[in-house]
């Protein structure tokens, strides 16, 4: 779908490139931004919009060769595509919803850096389709790194370049030309937009407030997911935490704190994922051994079938899955201790009502087949849920075994049968019959697949669209490989969903590609139910959380989690620490904690209560604790 139409190489390191992605040229704006993925384990890059033709659905875009990932991207060439092209993203240039009188009055200026021409030119073109004339400042290193020349000439009245080499015959900053033709040419101006290197920046809002002239500048370089949901992207404006991705990209020059954007900038360029292969510890050995000992159970009425764990020295060095499962025996051992209440609390304590006594039932009797059709009856993601859902807070903390001892291990014979169903590739998605109406969904979470599958089994036609490259949400950027296997488990459980008619459309961002009231009065959807997730993270509002080395969970488990940073050949890069903080004692603060412990870091979680206070699963504290 995002297949490169046209390459052109603009300096020996700057190209230009134009791409499919009808989903954003139908509604790209001048000052927005698209993230792009190259492939599978490629980054996630984000790159202001610097043209967009709406009739060929294709966008363009001006990148420069800074690193790995942008090293890749040149090699591509036409008839290659990305994996992914996710926008329109940000908030679009204030200007475009300005009174046309209003701006006919003002005295605009914009001034480009180096590759920052790319995201200036769109901007002077929509004034000069306004039939508005604005002045435009070029600077450059060399004159062989200037670029769109022609087509900013084309678009703007007057076009002053300087080299800091004076290669073009000016020689000078940026800041010179302002100055000069503040100065000495007697321009006014009301207004400067200026996009570059944040240093040149920088420099830009320090003169401009000099002469008092109100600067917007752009600070699109700042992100990892693009949606504001990891926090990486935060800057300070006015004092303020704002959020570059969906606050921004552009902002008041004279409000932004520029030496910390500089620091956030350039912290990852200096860490590398220590990897050391030859610690590597297969587990499979271990697996087998208990699996032996296993062999002859014995049941407690009041005591769980202990389920098999990675050691936790072992599993502290890895990734892999902390928790076996159980097998056959175990499982059919642990169901054999329900009682099957005739008024089950464990059914009335389940979101989505799962019958848990006629799937244990028949756990209980070796029919594993039954119990995965009962499961599927009612749940769409039992995999899933057998593994995170917080079963002591809701079906088993009712049961009644509880009372006495311990409650039936109701998530994990749920994620046995899942696993049995997977491994033995048993059919559970049957389609039925449609009804006619068509649905939409915004967000392809656990809300937003769990709706699709329910929908689809009662005939609704089901388009989901979700913003990040990969379905899932919070299961694939959110909880660690270590609770959550992707590619076994959710991956499988999101086909499943497909399965059963429903379609998932990625990199879509409903309200910006597309939005609601289009969906509904052009699409032809009947309703749009919005499962979009949390949003943005929480942070304290303490002195110094913006410094360099303090992230939000998001952050760093979007890094591990959804981009892979922590595995080799992944492009995305990872703050590794030698000794982490985590503050919070939720599932996500021991998710965080137990992922900086893989990483290497000698880790410590600190909360404002105490630990039976905590609201993370109990097991989830055991096993962080395990794990040192």
């Amino acid at each position: 779908m995002f297949k490169i139409q046209s390459k052109q190489k603009l300096t020996d390191n700057i190209y230009l490139m134009d791409v499919l992605s009808p989903w954003v040229a139908r509604s790209a704006k001048p000052g927005q931004f698209v993230i792009v993925i190259i492939d599978e384990k490629g980054e996630r890059i984000p790159l202001t919009i610097c043209d967009f033709d709406r009739e060929k659905g294709t966008i363009t875009l001006v990148f420069q060769i800074i690193g790995k990932s942008t090293q890749r991207m040149a090699k591509l060439e036409v008839g290659d595509s990305f994996k992914d092209v996710v926008g329109p993203l940000g908030r679009e240039s204030e200007f475009v919803h300005q009174n046309k009188e209003i701006l006919k009055s003002k005295s605009i200026l914009f001034v480009a850096g180096g590759v920052g021409t790319a995201p200036v030119y769109p901007q002077v073109k929509w004034f000069k389709q306004q039939g508005l004339d604005v002045d435009v400042v070029v600077g450059a290193k060399t004159k062989d790194m200037i670029i769109l020349e022609k087509q900013m000439k084309d678009v703007c009245k007057d076009l002053y370049i300087c080299t800091d080499d004076g290669s073009n015959g000016n020689k000078g900053l940026v800041t010179d030309v302002i100055r000069d033709l503040i100065v000495n040419k007697g321009k006014h101006y009301d207004e400067v937009v200026a996009i570059g290197p944040m240093i040149m920046m920088k420099f830009v809002c320090m003169l401009t407030r000099e002469f008092n002239i109100k600067t917007i500048v752009s600070l699109n370089t700042l992100m990892v997911d693009g949606t504001g949901m990891c926090g990486a992207c935060r800057v300070s404006i006015g004092g303020k935490t704002q959020f570059t991705c969906v606050d921004g990209p552009e902002f008041d020059g004279h409000l932004v704190d520029f030496d910390e954007a500089m620091r956030r900038q350039s912290m990852y360029k200096t860490f590398e994922i220590a990897k050391d292969t030859d610690k590597h510890h297969c587990n499979l050995t271990s697996s087998v051994e208990q699996s032996e000992k296993a062999s002859e159970i014995v049941v407690e009425k009041f005591k769980r079938v202990k389920v098999r764990e990675q050691d936790p020295v072992q599993r502290a060095q890895n990734f892999e899955e902390v928790s076996y499962g159980y097998n056959e025996k175990e499982a059919m051992a642990e169901a054999s201790r329900c009682i099957e209440c005739k008024k089950p609390g464990c059914v009335t304590q389940c979101p989505v009502s799962v019958k848990i006594p006629q799937f244990i039932g028949k756990v209980k009797v070796g029919d594993f087949e039954a119990a995965a059709h009962i499961l599927a009856e009612d749940t769409a993601l039992p995999a899933v849920c057998g593994r995170v859902c917080p079963q002591e807070s809701q079906c088993e903390g009712t049961c009644i075994l509880g009372k006495k001892g311990e409650a039936v291990s109701i998530g994990k014979l749920e994620r046995f049968v899942a696993d049995w169903a997977r491994n033995n590739k048993i059919e559970l998605s049957n389609k039925v019959a449609s009804n006619g109406k068509k649905i939409a969904i915004v967000g392809a979470g656990p809300s937003g697949l769990t709706c699709g599958g329910d929908l689809a089994k009662m005939g609704y036609d089901v388009t989901i669209f979700e913003a990040l490259h990969e379905a899932g949400g919070v299961l694939v950027y959110g909880i660690p490989e270590f609770r959550l296997p992707k590619k076994e488990v959710v991956q499988y459980e999101v086909e499943n969903v497909k399965k059963l008619g429903v379609k998932i459309i990625n990199d879509v961002i409903v309200g910006k590609s597309i939005t609601i009231d289009e969906l509904l009065n052009e699409e032809g959807f009947s309703a749009v139910y919005i499962g979009s997730g949390a949003g943005l993270p929480k942070f304290m509002g303490i002195p110094g959380e913006n410094l360099n080395g303090v992230l939000s969970a998001n952050e760093i488990l979007t890094r591990s989690n959804l981009m892979k940073a922590f595995e080799e050949g992944y492009d995305t890069p990872v703050y590794n620490g030698t000794k982490a903080v985590i503050v919070g004692g939720g599932n996500v603060a021991m998710d965080a904690a137990r992922t900086a412990k893989r990483l290497g870091a000698e880790t410590h979680i600190v909360y404002r209560r105490s630990e039976k206070e905590m609201p993370a699963r109990v097991e989830e504290v055991h096993h962080a604790k395990e794990e040192g």
